[in-house]
């Protein structure tokens, strides 16, 4: 829903600043939604490297530390990609909680917003 403010009427300075920590909580929504979807790509990331680590037999496995390749054994990799996946699913869950949240509050501020300007007139339709 678009709403139109009239730029003849003066905007009091309260729904002024509802409107500012509505676009802040956008933001910071935004921000953690782009979060969320770095770690749920690093999730795949080490989804794909466990399943490729299940096919390997006794073959050399190397992990990247920064620009260097460093030979390593397939079960400290395993169980550090492992802890990595849970640590991963974790901050998943906390990302979602917070995103909801702050869902809610942009609906309670939307919700207050609407009835602070419909009586005044000062929005219209969409």
């Amino acid at each position: 829903m678009i709403y139109w403010i009239k730029m003849e009427q003066e905007i009091p300075k309260q729904v002024r600043d509802k409107l500012a920590q509505f676009q802040e909580l956008q933001n910071q929504l935004q921000l953690t939604s782009m979060q969320k979807q770095q770690f749920i790509l690093q999730s795949a990331d080490i989804e794909n490297a466990l399943s490729a680590l299940e096919k390997t037999g006794n073959e050399k496995i190397y992990k990247i530390a920064g620009p260097l390749l460093i030979e390593t054994n397939k079960e400290s990799s395993e169980k550090k990609l492992k802890e990595d996946k849970e640590l991963t699913a974790t901050k998943i869950k906390m990302l979602e909680k917070q995103e909801k949240k702050l869902n809610d509050k942009l609906v309670e501020l939307r919700t207050e917003l609407q009835s602070m300007l419909k009586p005044q007139g000062i929005m219209g339709g969409s």
